[in-house]
């Protein structure tokens, strides 16, 4: 898969669950619905995918189905990030042998490392790996920060750290590291409430749990930015506030998964513990959001 074409609407896939096991058969039709449904690309093992609750074999196991079911229509990006840097490395060297396009490492979470770590944490992980690597800047879920010099050591060191999923309410962070390592460097938005935003500042495109329910809508938007068609981009991102605003209702995904079975894009919204399933109050919430946004009828 060619660089260029890792861009645009990339969703990260929930993991669907039937009594506590792992339901592929579902996850592959989650698949085929994002390729029917326009999007560029899909992440596999997100924080969507609910992936600390997973086995390693049960990770190794998705990567697997969404490499055979993507076919090379569209690219597979694998999460493949741990707190452990023996899982990561499992897991990474799985993900290349599979096929996928690309690799999203989150940093190591509950660790608080240093920037020294995190530099020769990434460095270990990918001296011999080929593909394009990314990082996964999220620190409301690991509790640290990558500054801007730990990734200029890593783009010196690494020639194959393209870019990363900055799921951060900073977009001065953005600009800097465009301005650092070029337009060409793919920055992804992880938070739904920037999409346009950080589109319009040089964003490649977005992995956006909501993905889940509105591919095609997504998919739009990052060809309204490409297209320089602010207008249309406003428009979409506005259409989508509320959306966006409703996977935070409570911890992602379960949100997210509640409104998918209401929709009927798959039959359960089960979850592994300590994560639940949306409670009623929650529920009529979202029901609301849906009819809001012209999804649910009554």
């Amino acid at each position: 898969m060619q660089l260029n074409k890792i861009r645009g609407s990339i969703p990260p896939i929930i993991t669907p669950f039937v009594n506590g096991e792992v339901d592929y058969k579902t996850y592959a039709s989650l698949i085929e619905h994002q390729i029917k449904n326009g999007s560029h690309g899909i992440l596999v093992n997100g924080t969507t995918a609910e992936p600390s609750t997973l086995t390693l074999d049960e990770r190794n196991k998705l990567i697997n189905i969404a490499v055979e079911v993507a076919n090379g229509k569209i690219p597979v990006i694998a999460g493949t990030g741990s707190q452990s840097i023996i899982e990561t490395k499992i897991l990474t060297n799985h993900a290349v042998k599979a096929g996928v396009d690309s690799l999203l490492i989150v940093t190591p979470y509950y660790i608080k490392p240093p920037q020294r770590g995190l530099i020769e944490y990434y460095l270990e992980l990918t001296e011999k790996i080929d593909i394009p690597w990314m990082i996964y800047h999220i620190p409301g879920r690991t509790a640290v920060n990558v500054t801007l010099e730990t990734m200029k050591i890593l783009s010196d060191k690494s020639a194959n750290f393209v870019g990363m999923k900055h799921a951060v309410n900073d977009l001065g962070f953005v600009t800097e590291c465009l301005s650092a390592f070029g337009p060409d460097f793919k920055i992804f938005v992880g938070l739904e409430e920037l999409s346009f935003p950080m589109l319009s500042i040089g964003a490649c495109g977005l992995m956006n749990a909501v993905g889940n329910l509105r591919p095609n809508i997504l998919s739009e938007m990052c060809e309204a930015a490409w297209d320089k068609n602010n207008e249309r981009g406003l428009e979409l991102h506005h259409q989508l506030l509320e959306i966006n605003q409703a996977v935070f209702y409570d911890t992602n995904p379960i949100p997210i998964k509640y409104m998918m079975k209401k929709l009927g894009i798959m039959k359960n919204n089960e979850h592994r513990l300590p994560m639940m399933s949306a409670s009623v109050e929650l529920e009529k919430r979202l029901d609301m959001v849906l009819r809001n946004s012209g999804l649910l009828e009554d």
